[in-house]
């Protein structure tokens, strides 16, 4: 039988055409895995993961380091069921109370531009601070995608503290058997050199010993060893938010007057899981702070409702 070298070129390059275009169909038909999927996914394959985090929280983190900066991923499971989730963080002024219970988020606004919101974060530092001592970074929030089984939902700033850019938080969520949500929040930025000479200074006096959750090894001891630097204080970033999140959750079936109150005391109690990481501040100081902090909070967001600002 002739090989198809052997075959006129007409015919080999009918050959040829058939295999490309039955190559193109099928790449066709074979759909890209949806964000829904990959979720699930990520979820099927780190069960064991969730079922034993040391913390007692069904949650666990990831980073990556790339040239531009850290990412980094949280996945976590909230015991209540995917409409409770969706129905709370579609609402702008709940990411607001949200945010600022890190304990850098001094304030934070909402309000709706031309049928888009924009949030106002003011940073600064972890002790006290008024809103008018801190640096505003102006975010955009935004539903990317909200359907039947799937919600995502992303905070961006084009611009941050010390020449930083592109900052953005994702929050995924598809649900699970028995009324509860598995989600993602990812946090990432692009760096700049004004960041990287304060990092220097910071990891090598106030910021030294501090670390994130990801284990590089163990010491002499067989205890382990945690990833430090930036990679490390971005990965603490993201663990708060996403713990703060889950004490937003946590807090609702309070009577609105007593939320806030058990609100800042369930974030502390949370972090604290994660002492070797999260400790900042005793109990009492953070509380005091944020009490204050979130009474200028509500000043300034009165005054932007009723159009002083």
């Amino acid at each position: 039988m002739p090989t198809v070298n052997h075959l006129p070129k007409l015919i080999r390059f009918m050959v040829a055409a058939v295999i490309l275009c039955s190559a193109g169909s099928a790449s066709a038909v074979e759909k890209p895995r949806s964000r829904h999927d990959s979720l699930l996914d990520t979820y099927h394959g780190n069960v064991g993961k969730l079922d034993r985090s040391s913390s007692g929280l069904p949650f666990f983190l990831e980073s990556l380091e790339r040239d531009e900066g850290v990412r980094v991923n949280v996945y976590g499971i909230f015991d209540y069921p995917f409409g409770s989730v969706v129905s709370v963080l579609n609402v702008p002024a709940n990411w607001c109370e949200i945010v600022s219970l890190h304990p850098n988020i001094k304030a934070c606004t909402y309000k709706e531009l031309a049928g888009a919101w924009l949030l106002t974060f003011y940073i600064g530092r972890k002790v006290y601070q008024p809103p008018e001592d801190a640096r505003q970074v102006l975010c955009h929030y935004r539903n990317v995608d909200q359907q039947q089984g799937y919600l995502d939902i992303t905070l961006s700033a084009d611009a941050g503290p010390l020449g930083t850019k592109d900052h953005r938080m994702r929050f995924e969520a598809v649900p699970l058997d028995g009324g509860r949500t598995f989600v993602h929040v990812s946090y990432a930025f692009s760096d700049s050199v004004a960041l990287r000479l304060a990092e220097k200074v910071y990891f090598a006096t106030l910021g030294w010993g501090k670390v994130g959750f990801t284990v590089t090894g163990t010491d002499s001891n067989g205890n382990p060893v945690y990833i430090g630097g930036p990679r490390g204080a971005i990965e603490r970033t993201a663990g708060r938010y996403y713990l703060a999140i889950q004490s937003f959750m946590n807090t609702l079936r309070y009577p609105e007057s007593s939320r806030f109150s058990m609100r800042i005391s369930e974030w502390y109690d949370l972090t604290s899981r994660y002492r070797k990481q999260l400790f900042e501040l005793d109990k009492q100081d953070y509380l005091t702070f944020k009490t204050t902090e979130h009474a200028n909070q509500v000043m300034l967001q009165r005054s932007i409702g009723t159009g002083l600002q």
